[in-house]
């Protein structure tokens, strides 16, 4: 499997590493070491598989949720941030399970222009599903969101802000309605 991540991979490759993890022809540990390598084609083609990954896989994805968080904290390469966060992106977290520390992460990332618009993107989608439990974390996101407002914004990031602002808009309707 090395070799084949070592080299610039089509959609159809990954898709086809894809499968062959689902039939365990390939290890998840395998992938979870490629993921780990000092080559950074290696690690970002692991990522980019994860990121294919069906939604029976979602548990181990889970499982290993909190070294991917680990691993984002301290990640300086652009291309892994994104995908580990498009991976966390697609988690779901309770009201008791959020991790503190990549929602300060995601949070610090929404209005960092210095970010590839798609760290923030993800970063805007992920702190919203954990701040969605607490009205006191939706004010704060509500308030990156005006700062976000003020700053020229890619179509995508755009799209994400419109996309948080509806939703937030909707939940704080709900709120009020139940709360009459």
């Amino acid at each position: 499997m090395y070799r084949r991540l070592d080299n610039r991979l089509s959609l159809r490759e990954i898709k086809e590493l894809c499968a062959d993890i689902i039939s365990a022809r390939a290890d998840r540990n395998d992938l979870w070491i490629a993921l780990h390598s000092d080559n950074d084609r290696i690690a970002v083609n692991a990522l980019w598989i994860m990121t294919h990954l069906p939604a029976d896989q979602a548990e181990w994805l889970y499982s290993i949720r909190q070294p991917l968080i680990d691993m984002l904290l301290s990640e300086s390469h652009p291309s892994k941030r994104r995908l580990i966060l498009q991976i966390l992106r697609e988690q779901e977290y309770t009201a008791d399970d959020i991790p503190t520390d990549l929602l300060d992460y995601c949070l610090s990332r929404i209005n960092a222009e210095c970010e590839p618009y798609a760290v923030r993107c993800f970063s805007l989608y992920t702190a919203y599903k954990m701040c969605r439990h607490y009205p006191e974390l939706l004010n704060e996101l509500q308030e990156h969101l005006h700062l976000l407002a003020t700053q020229p914004l890619s179509p995508g990031l755009r799209s994400a802000y419109r996309q948080i602002t509806h939703r937030l808009d909707r939940l704080t309707r709900i709120n009020n309605r139940k709360s009459r």
